[in-house]
């Protein structure tokens, strides 16, 4: 009987021990051991309170705090060569237009550019007319020939042939004239410049009058490129230089001279046109054509942020500027406009060195949003 008192007297006081151990921290054996927190040493330098300045604008400013997977990004300047892309049409050039009036009346006998976009040279018959002016002008002409012969009389014989170079008689027609001494009922029609009949107003058996537009003509060794540009645009004209012209389905791509700037906008577009010059001695551009034209702008420095650190909430652009204190953002307006696919020139609202964050607008709109910050 005394041992087993003794025994359970020993092992009250080993339980004793054991409970007095776990409350230390001490104890083992598959209990959960209780710790105390013992607070760690704050440096020096972080133990100065806040100026009164730095907490007013604390408090005047709301900022967004966020304590990880934050990265940040320097603002900095950058010396670029920008490229803008624009769109416009091939047209034909006005001085390459030729528009062949009648400069008598008449019917058409025979006619050769009998269809549109026929491609003629210059000097080219287009049609065989008969008019009863010309036929009588032709006449005096060589009556004035023969009399001269047998009494001299220059002076009628040129005032017959400026009649008919007046009606636009061609000189072959004239020179046969005089070579044979005959006269041909109808008078031939020739092109005046080599190029394309983009408008016909006759046909076989037409009458036609004085005064009256026939063909036009237009030529396409070289065309201009009619290129939009927004109002925003106009500011950085001067400097856009090294146009290029690209042409879908066309692998080549043609060097373009800036010609004119169109002094009206087009009020239902709010879009000014430029004029750009291309030669075309191979006719590969034809008018109608949409191209697309790469202007490059010269040297200048900007100053850049990554795309990815702007943010665009309620029609505005924001970046999220690191504040004097570790873990606070201030969401930060700013006006931005594309540098490439990589980069946005900042026009205002940051400054170079300062840091802003990079990689994290999701997170920072999140909490923004949360807190109605902006």
């Amino acid at each position: 009987m005394k041992k087993i008192l003794s025994l359970l007297l020993i092992l009250g006081m080993t339980d004793t021990w054991a409970e007095m151990k776990c409350e230390a921290g001490k104890c083992s054996g598959g209990k959960t051991a209780v710790t105390k927190d013992v607070p760690k040493k704050i440096p020096a330098e972080q133990k100065k309170e806040e100026s009164e300045s730095q907490k007013k604008k604390r408090a005047d400013k709301p900022t967004i705090e966020q304590l990880f997977n934050v990265r940040t990004v320097r603002v900095s300047k950058q010396k670029s060569t920008h490229k803008q892309v624009n769109y416009g049409y091939i047209v034909a050039e006005d001085a390459l237009k030729t528009d062949v009036v009648a400069w008598f009346s008449g019917l058409v006998e025979s006619l050769y550019a009998d269809t549109l976009y026929k491609k003629v040279t210059k000097g080219e018959a287009l049609a065989k007319v008969y008019s009863p002016e010309v036929y009588k002008a032709k006449q005096d002409y060589l009556n004035s020939i023969n009399f001269d012969a047998k009494r001299p009389s220059p002076a009628m014989v040129r005032s017959a042939k400026i009649k008919l170079e007046l009606l636009n008689v061609s000189v072959k027609e004239i020179s046969h004239i005089k070579r044979t001494h005959q006269v041909e009922k109808y008078t031939t029609l020739v092109a005046p410049a080599s190029g394309w009949i983009f408008e016909k107003n006759i046909n076989r058996g037409s009458s036609f009058g004085s005064g009256e537009k026939l063909f036009q003509i237009v030529g396409l060794d070289r065309v201009w490129m009619e290129v939009k540009l927004y109002q925003n645009e106009l500011e950085k004209i001067n400097r856009l230089k090294d146009f290029t012209v690209m042409v879908k389905g066309i692998d080549q791509t043609f060097k373009a001279k800036r010609s004119l700037l169109y002094p009206v906008l087009n009020p239902k577009e709010a879009t000014a046109t430029l004029r750009l010059e291309l030669n075309n001695d191979k006719s590969i551009l034809r008018p109608g054509m949409y191209a697309k034209v790469y202007a490059r702008v010269g040297k200048a420095s900007h100053l850049v942020i990554p795309r990815t650190a702007a943010i665009r909430k309620n029609g505005n652009w924001y970046a999220f500027l690191a504040t004097d204190f570790k873990g606070e953002y201030e969401p930060v307006k700013i006006e931005i406009e594309p540098l490439d696919n990589q980069c946005f020139i900042v026009k205002q609202g940051l400054h170079e060195g300062e840091s802003i964050v990079n990689n994290a607008l999701f997170m920072m709109d999140s909490d923004a949003q949360i807190n109605s910050i902006y």
